[in-house]
């Protein structure tokens, strides 16, 4: 059977290309309408916004096509979440991203009744919905029939369809996230489509595509019948545990892990050699490619490449970097994120200026499905504060989440601890500086001389500039401007193995409603368990006690999981 791929040009397609190969299938790339018409299995793995695919399929002609194609539903087609979406009549997100911000709606293709709409900030945890959750099914079919309810899929995610009477008969399963219940997938006939991402959803994932397509070549994919539903039924967002690879060059020029401590990694980057086991200094652990394959096989639920050195060297030029993506993608099918000169450059040898944009495209091509941008986000945040809170639309997270989605947009924060005797001192330096009172009683690490009063300063270019702002601050101006999700360091805790900053996590997640990664300082299973319990971030991350093999990825699942802490165990 032939599968056509079609590639609108937009977010990480190679994911979905991969995740096909690996069921045994090969892949053409559709170029035009008269391609959708004559194809035999139609698979449209729609990332970034609404109103940037709604565009695209327009401009080519593909939307009048499609929808002759999905006319009576008796061919072959899987939808991957915009993919979904597109199918429904309408979609509120990006309002008037072609100039006229009267409309109401952005028109889609029209197959399945129901219109697309955001989360409600009150009725959810955090919005974009993103991570592992489960589905109810509504039917029994031939594409769910090697999984279980109780195996999670990967969401990520800002806008919705409801369940509404009109589209009930299309209903395959259902999510629920805080308040909401959602239709997470659909099938009426040959027709498939899911919210969730199943090429970044491990071996379930890629059952479902070995499901979809082998039941497409026996004819076979119809065969669905109605299954009862407990209206009481739920599903719940487990907690991610992500692991993180410091990538760099060393003095061969080969890219290898790196794991310092507070950040001497990318202070320090000439004192290599270390064996894997010792602490202190600069260690190398390893080729990126390798250790992420381990790291996927052991259960992590997302994997972050952080190319520490790469505000040396413009991305467009960066091939190893790209080619550690592509490889990665073709045997890992988590989600990839990958930070490190996400910014607009000028190369100096050629004098081409790169956008931010293009840079994050050239990621997201080689496999990327998140961008994690650092300094410049915090530039861009004093910038936005200065303004009284003014948008350019020219900032790299305002361009970047404008054409993939918020959901893209990580944005990577690194401060540090400023202690202080009493609360005006801080307030004296700025007004903008959010004041934090360390409480040992609720967990929280004191200051080395029982400091009890702290700001956390933030800093560019891998700690070693600081600035005077603060990371909730930023949090705030950044979630403003179109970050979905933030990467919470703290300099204080890096390596030191004691455990996350819990009075940072709280303050920033508190404050926002974007989701948060905790990072720096996990050393046990434990500090999982703890930043899960006493802060509301989403996420933990951890390197080093991973790299050494100090501790297994299972076990952190296992801890959190018997502390009635929900995760996702690998299957």
């Amino acid at each position: 059977m032939k599968v056509s791929l079609l590639d609108y040009g937009a977010g990480n397609v190679r994911s979905v290309r991969n995740a096909i190969l690996a069921a045994g299938y090969t892949v053409d790339d559709i170029s035009s309408p008269e391609e959708i018409l004559n194809s035999e299995c139609i698979i449209f793995p729609g990332v970034g916004s609404y109103g940037s695919a709604m565009t695209v399929l327009k401009e080519r002609g593909y939307d009048e096509a499609l929808r002759t194609y999905l006319k009576d539903c008796d061919r072959p087609f899987l939808g991957i979440c915009l993919g979904m979406q597109t199918l429904f009549e309408s979609s509120e997100e990006f309002l008037g991203h072609d100039g006229d911000a009267t409309k109401k709606t952005i028109e889609g293709l029209g197959v399945i009744p129901g219109k697309v709409i955001r989360f409600d900030d009150d009725a959810v945890p955090a919005v974009p919905h993103i991570g592992w959750n489960g589905r109810i099914p509504h039917q029994s079919s031939p594409v769910l029939s090697t999984s279980e309810e109780k195996d999670e899929v990967y969401f990520v995610h800002s806008y919705y369809v409801p369940i509404i009477e009109e589209n009930k008969d299309w209903i395959l399963t259902s999510t629920t996230y805080g308040n909401q219940r959602y239709v997470s997938s659909v099938q009426k006939g040959c027709v498939v489509a899911t919210q969730f991402h199943p090429e970044k959803s491990g071996t379930t994932g890629l059952n479902i595509f070995k499901n979809f397509l082998q039941a497409a070549e026996k004819g076979t994919l119809s065969n669905t019948s109605s299954l009862p539903i407990d209206p009481s039924s739920q599903t719940s967002l487990v907690k991610r545990v992500v692991v993180a690879l410091d990538v760099r060059s060393n003095d061969q020029g080969d890219l290898v892990v790196t794991k310092g401590d507070q950040y001497d990694v990318r202070e320090n980057e000439r004192r290599e050699g270390l064996s894997s086991g010792a602490r202190g200094g600069v260690r190398n652990l390893g080729k990126p490619v390798s250790l992420a394959k381990r790291y996927y096989d052991e259960g992590a639920d997302e994997i972050a490449f952080l190319n520490i050195t790469s505000f040396r060297q413009g991305v467009i030029d960066d091939l190893p970097m790209l080619q550690v993506l592509e490889e990665s993608s073709k045997s890992i099918f988590v989600p990839l994120t990958v930070g490190g000169g996400i910014r607009s450059y000028t190369d100096s040898e050629h004098g081409v200026t790169y956008s931010a944009l293009e840079v994050a495209s050239r990621y997201f091509r080689a496999g990327a499905d998140k961008v994690s941008i650092g300094s410049d986000s915090v530039h861009a945040a004093e910038n936005y504060i200065q303004s009284g809170g003014t948008k350019t639309g020219t900032t790299s997270i305002e361009t970047i989440s404008q054409r993939y989605g918020v959901q893209a947009v990580v944005v990577s924060i690194d401060p540090k601890r400023v202690y202080a005797k009493t609360k005006e001192e801080i307030s004296d330096l700025s007004e903008n500086h959010v004041i934090v009172e360390l409480d040992s009683s609720n967990g929280d690490q004191l200051g080395p001389n029982g400091e009890t009063i702290c700001w956390y300063q933030c800093s560019v270019k891998g700690g070693r500039e600081a600035r005077n702002i603060c990371a909730v601050t930023v949090a705030k101006a950044v979630e403003a401007l179109g970050a979905g999700e933030i990467m919470l360091n703290c300099i204080d805790m890096d390596g030191q193995c004691n455990g996350f900053d819990h009075a940072l996590m709280r303050a920033v997640s508190d404050a926002i409603k974007i989701p948060v990664i905790a990072s720096s300082g996990a050393g046990k299973e434990a500090h999982f368990t703890d930043v899960f319990t006493k802060t509301n971030v989403q996420a933990a991350l951890a390197a080093g006690m991973f790299h050494r093999k100090e501790v297994e990825i299972d076990a952190v699942k296992k801890h959190v999981e018997d502390s009635g802490i929900p995760v996702r165990r690998a299957h």
